[in-house]
C-alpha cells in the first residue's frame, strides 16, 4: 500500500477517523440489525444486464455535488430531483456520493435519491472496513464500490465476501493492469475501470482500452471518468464496452436526465 496515491492516502486516513466517530453513535451490532431489517436489495448488476440485453448502454448515473479536484460541480443540488431526472433519461442505476469531507456527500442523499425512484443505487465512497459495508446496507444501498488501490488483497476479498453475503452487489474498481489482476481473482460480474490517474488526476480513455483484452466476456466492464461527449460513448461501444459510470458531464447540465438521453441516444 506504500504506493497508494497521496490523495487516496489522505482520504483513507480520514475514513478511519470517521468510522471511529460513527461507532460512538451507532454500534456495529446495531448496524447489523438495521441492515438485516432492510427490504431485499434491488438488483444492481441485473439492471445493467437488462439494459445491455436490450441493446442499450447500462448507465450508472452519478449524483455528485463536488470533488476534491474540481470543487463544487453543481450548486442546485436536490438528490430526489436529480434521481427522477436520471430515471426518466434512461439510467440503469444510480451512484450516490456519501463521502462528506472530500465530495460534500451525505448518507441522506442516497436515501433521498433512492426513495424517489425505482432504480438500484450504489454507495460511492471509500470503504475500508466491515462497519461501512453494514452501514451501506443499513442506509438502503443495493451495491457498494470497492477500490483495489485502497485495500490490501486480503481486505478486498474480506469486504467483497461480506457485502455479497448480506445481499449487496459489488463494483470492483481498478486503475491499471496490476490492480486488474487482483480484481480478476474475485468472481464479481462488474469490473470498473477508472480512467483517472490517481497520482496525476489526468484522465484518458486509453486506460480502459488497454485493459480490455485481459477481461473475459463473462464480465461486464464499467468505464468510469472521462465520458464527456456522445463521441466517447460511441468509441467505447465500438469496443464492446456497454456499461458506463458518468457523473460530472451530467451534473453540469441544466437537466441531467436529458443530457443522459442525448449521450446514449444511439
Amino acid at each position: 500500500m506504500s504506493d497508494t496515491p497521496t490523495v487516496l492516502r489522505k482520504i483513507i486516513a480520514r475514513k478511519w477517523e470517521e468510522i471511529a466517530e460513527r461507532k460512538t453513535q451507532v454500534s456495529l451490532e446495531e448496524l447489523k440489525q438495521r441492515a438485516a431489517a432492510q427490504a431485499p436489495a434491488r438488483g444492481f448488476v441485473a439492471a445493467i444486464e437488462n439494459k445491455i440485453a436490450q441493446g442499450k448502454s447500462g448507465v450508472i448515473a452519478e449524483i455528485k455535488k463536488a470533488s476534491p479536484s474540481k470543487g463544487v460541480i453543481r450548486e442546485h443540488f436536490v438528490p430526489a430531483e436529480l434521481a427522477r431526472s436520471y430515471e426518466q433519461g434512461g439510467a440503469a442505476c444510480l451512484s450516490i456520493l456519501t463521502d462528506v469531507d472530500f465530495f460534500q456527500g451525505a448518507d441522506e442523499y442516497l436515501q433521498q435519491a433512492r426513495a424517489a425512484v425505482n432504480l438500484p443505487v450504489i454507495r460511492k465512497d471509500f470503504l475500508v472496513d466491515e462497519y461501512q459495508i453494514y452501514e451501506a446496507r443499513a442506509m438502503g444501498a443495493d451495491c457498494v464500490l470497492l477500490i483495489v488501490a485502497a485495500l490490501t488483497a486480503e481486505k478486498l476479498v474480506e469486504l467483497n465476501t461480506l457485502a455479497q453475503a448480506i445481499g449487496l452487489d459489488v463494483l470492483v474498481e481498478v486503475h491499471d493492469e496490476a490492480e486488474l489482476d487482483i480484481a480478476l481473482t474475485l468472481p464479481n460480474k462488474l469490473i470498473g475501470i477508472n480512467n483517472r490517474n490517481l497520482h496525476t488526476f489526468e484522465v484518458t480513455l486509453e486506460t480502459t482500452y488497454k485493459l480490455l483484452d485481459k477481461i473475459g466476456s463473462d464480465r461486464i466492464v464499467v468505464t468510469e471518468s472521462g465520458i464527456l461527449a456522445p463521441a466517447d460513448v460511441q468509441a467505447m461501444r465500438s469496443k464492446h464496452v456497454n456499461a458506463f459510470l458518468v457523473g460530472e458531464a451530467f451534473m453540469r447540465a441544466d437537466e441531467p436526465g436529458v443530457a443522459l438521453a442525448e449521450f446514449f441516444a444511439q
